[in-house]
């Protein structure tokens, strides 16, 4: 399995950007998806996560309204749109994934995904 996380970059303060999360060996439509992001200095965290059977989203506070998560089943591939960006959205944004099988997950855990991408940068100017 492999995940391939691109679209980072240099944006300014309130402004949008869109990352992907290519899979491969991985049918995302049969999994859970999660988006985390580790600042300098910072520990890693949970931004988001779908489950890719029902759909369900979820998003941490510090993002919820502003980040949007989903999937494109025919390209499998994962995405996170993030508008209305801040210096604090700065950060090295990795996806990660793993197969679904019903049981249930606590999206937030690092431990819960089994498969995790390169990580892609997204700075963000005042």
């Amino acid at each position: 399995v492999q995940l391939q996380a691109s679209g980072g970059g240099l944006a300014q303060a309130g402004g949008s950007l869109r990352l992907s999360c290519a899979a491969s060996g991985l049918r995302l439509d049969n999994a859970i998806i999660g988006w985390f992001r580790q600042a300098p200095g910072k520990e890693r965290e949970a931004v988001s996560n779908m489950n890719g059977i029902n759909g369900r989203t979820y998003y941490s506070d510090s993002v919820k309204g502003r980040f949007t998560i989903s999937s494109d089943t025919a390209k499998n591939t994962a995405y996170l749109q993030m508008h209305s960006l801040s210096p604090e959205d700065t950060a090295v944004y990795y996806c990660a994934a793993r197969s679904f099988s019903g049981e249930p997950y606590y999206w937030g855990m690092e431990q819960e995904y089994e498969h995790w991408g390169q990580g892609t940068q997204v700075t963000v100017s005042s």
